[in-house]
């Protein structure tokens, strides 16, 4: 069960809500956005509905949900949802949501800061408006490259700043939140830790935007109810991307469940981005499968870009180097219209 709170509601009777339900032995889980504040109840539904909320002060509607994901279903937020990434006092966020593509793009892995420089400024050229790249990374060869660490944070932020880029970044550990979050504009949860609940708890709980990746195995269900696990600490600005599952098709790393795009919007009001690059593992589909994504209704796609592919400490064979990266910008451009979308603006780079 959910309860729409109305737009001018107070703190106070958000709080008379919460505390009448908890009275009853149930939880209330508190979502806060820009126009208005939802409350997802979980609990006894016979005895929140002998409390008749509908006619306490502040409250707009209560709605029964069905699904085990109840504030990111469609059930009580029939409008598809934007999030923006990097909003402060001075300058507005990008967004991620309908009527707009968003290019996230840049290296997988922070390697020094020339190289994230110059594939920064490829990814802006190419009119990427959110500055991806690893500092923390979790390879399944226990050998291969595991990123910089706080030292690429550090690499990432400087980047960002250089370009005017927020910088989506991903966090491994819940105990490295906090730490993460002081350089990052916006928290990535992998593929490998989609299920990973103590990790979505802290994520939540802080309030920034944050992108979810679909485990490889994971079922749509399954991603949304992790989606489910940030929401309920009271942070709505979720992303979802889809990355690819595990299939008996040996070619590519995984095959892109391209489907997941128009199935995700049938269910849930968040956003979804497509990463063909990491679906693929090949350079030569990142341009097809992009256009796919495109076509399919995504709200973006997430790239790797890289001055030279071919001496990455990782994923170089699914990395796009200069020319790659152009006919990409050139595609994007040409199809946005043709889908009713805008491209996301460039920002303008801060002094560095």
């Amino acid at each position: 069960m959910v309860v729409l709170m109305a737009s001018g509601a107070t703190d106070t009777q958000i709080e008379a809500v919460v505390s009448r339900v908890r009275r009853t032995g149930g939880e209330a889980f508190v979502s806060r956005g820009v126009h208005r504040t939802i409350i997802g109840l979980v609990g006894d539904v016979d005895r929140f509905r002998a409390l008749n909320l509908r006619r306490m002060a502040g409250v707009a509607d209560v709605i029964r949900v069905s699904t085990p994901y109840k504030l990111v279903g469609l059930g009580h937020n029939p409008e598809r949802s934007t999030v923006y990434v990097g909003e402060t006092d001075t300058r507005p966020g990008v967004p991620v949501g309908p009527g707009v593509f968003t290019l996230l793009a840049g290296p997988c892995a922070v390697e020094s800061l020339d190289q994230t420089l110059e594939a920064a400024e490829m990814a802006r050229a190419a009119g990427a408006t959110l500055l991806r790249g690893g500092a923390f990374r979790q390879p399944s060869p226990p050998q291969a490259f595991r990123g910089l660490g706080r030292a690429g944070l550090h690499i990432l932020a400087e980047a960002g700043q250089a370009t005017g880029l927020p910088v989506v970044t991903e966090v491994t550990e819940a105990s490295d939140v906090e730490l993460v979050a002081r350089y990052a504009d916006m928290l990535q949860v992998g593929a490998r830790n989609m299920q990973n609940y103590a990790l979505l708890d802290a994520v939540g709980g802080l309030g920034k935007p944050v992108l979810l990746k679909r485990g490889i195995q994971a079922t749509i269900e399954e991603w949304l109810m992790a989606a489910e696990y940030v929401a309920q600490r009271g942070n709505l600005n979720i992303v979802l991307c889809e990355r690819g599952i595990r299939t008996f098709e040996p070619t590519t790393p995984a095959t892109l469940d391209i489907s997941a795009v128009p199935v995700v919007q049938s269910l849930s009001h968040l956003p979804i981005i497509v990463d063909p690059a990491h679906a693929s593992g090949r350079r030569d589909l990142v341009l097809p499968l992009s256009r796919a994504a495109l076509a399919a209704g995504a709200d973006g796609i997430l790239i790797d870009v890289h001055p030279d592919p071919d001496a990455a400490l990782c994923d170089g064979p699914q990395a796009l180097g200069g020319p790659d990266i152009r006919e990409l910008a050139s595609a994007i451009r040409r199809l946005t219209p043709v889908v009713g979308r805008r491209s996301a603006e460039v920002a303008t780079p801060a002094p560095f």
